[in-house]
């Protein structure tokens, strides 16, 4: 581990390894040629130069509850098959809170705020001077279903702020207006108006986190159309990356970015769209959400913060 536990997390993590065993790597659903034909994937025969990064976050659900569960996640396996599945990738620990602070900012598990592990659920409580994604020099928003209002820093029916690291950033400006409803999304995708770094969470049903694997598989289905139909993606400019926060089954600061572990728990799907990822690409390489920052800095030209540094890229795998 990165950090000291105290004797409480510790026997839980002991509890952990004994119940956790070695997870196969299950392949992505193979595309057909008419898959293939139809994108929204390898319409492309070269990488472009990518000038927008989307990130759509499900939650608590591992690589074997999505791919190849075709019954409850048919639009899902679809797309998986039409486009690209990273099959070894991890979050980072448990729960929620520090994986959406670690993706976004590249901190390591030691140097995230320690209530993070508790999953505040008032942003002021967990807050980090640390620099994030947000605001890096490139235009951003924060799309959140069912927040009541811009930037919100609590609780509320079915949005949870532990969703939506922009509030726990003190450092950050503009989150009053950029942390907006989700329902902004479309008008700027209609407007041609997507910014360089867009980070999507449905809300608690939609994401899998209350909701069933089959209710966050129509979120989908209705939505994704949305972004794949946009003139910006449509003009070969846009990356799209659906990942989960961590997978099933997990224990509070389980280590999961190290590339030893086989935790089923620690193992989440992502999905990675774009015009130029060959339609059925599936890599085995180990990534994990310092990657999927890495990567998203790399195509924005930003520079790597924190464990982004050192963590592999996704662009080479995915032809991005």
């Amino acid at each position: 581990m990165r950090f000291r536990l105290g004797l409480m997390a510790a026997v839980v993590l002991a509890i952990a390894g004994m119940a956790t065993g070695a997870a196969a790597v299950s392949p992505a659903v193979a595309a057909s040629p008419a898959d293939a034909a139809s994108g929204p994937c390898g319409t492309a025969s070269a990488p472009h130069s990518y000038q927008h990064v989307v990130w759509i976050w499900m939650e608590n659900h591992s690589y074997s509850d999505i791919i190849g569960n075709k019954a409850q996640a048919p639009y899902i396996n679809s797309l998986a098959a039409r486009c690209g599945v990273a099959a070894n990738y991890h979050n980072t620990t448990h729960p929620s809170l520090p994986n959406y602070l670690a993706a976004t900012s590249g901190l390591a598990e030691a140097h995230l705020p320690p209530l993070s592990f508790f999953d505040c659920n008032v942003s002021s409580v967990c807050d980090t001077s640390a620099p994030s994604i947000f605001g890096q020099g490139e235009s951003w928003k924060a799309y959140e279903e069912s927040m009541p209002s811009n930037c919100d820093r609590s609780n509320s029916g079915e949005y949870a702020v532990r969703h939506n690291p922009p509030p726990y950033y003190t450092s950050l400006s503009g989150c009053a207006r950029r942390d907006v409803p989700f329902t902004q999304l479309a008008t700027d995708l209609a407007r041609s108006a997507l910014p360089a770094f867009s980070f999507i969470t449905p809300n608690l049903i939609d994401d899998m986190h209350d909701g069933t694997i089959a209710q966050g598989n129509a979120w989908l289905a209705k939505n994704m159309p949305v972004i794949l139909d946009s003139p910006q993606y449509k003009a070969g400019t846009t990356v799209v990356f659906i990942s989960w926060d961590e997978g099933s089954g997990g224990y509070p600061a389980q280590d999961c970015d190290d590339p030893g572990t086989t935790a089923t728990s620690c193992r989440v799907p992502t999905i990675v769209i774009s015009p130029s990822t060959p339609a059925g690409t599936v890599s085995k390489t180990f990534f994990n959400h310092y990657s999927l920052l890495r990567t998203t800095e790399d195509l924005l030209g930003l520079h790597r913060l924190d464990q982004a540094s050192s963590a592999r890229s996704m662009t080479a795998a995915f032809h991005l």
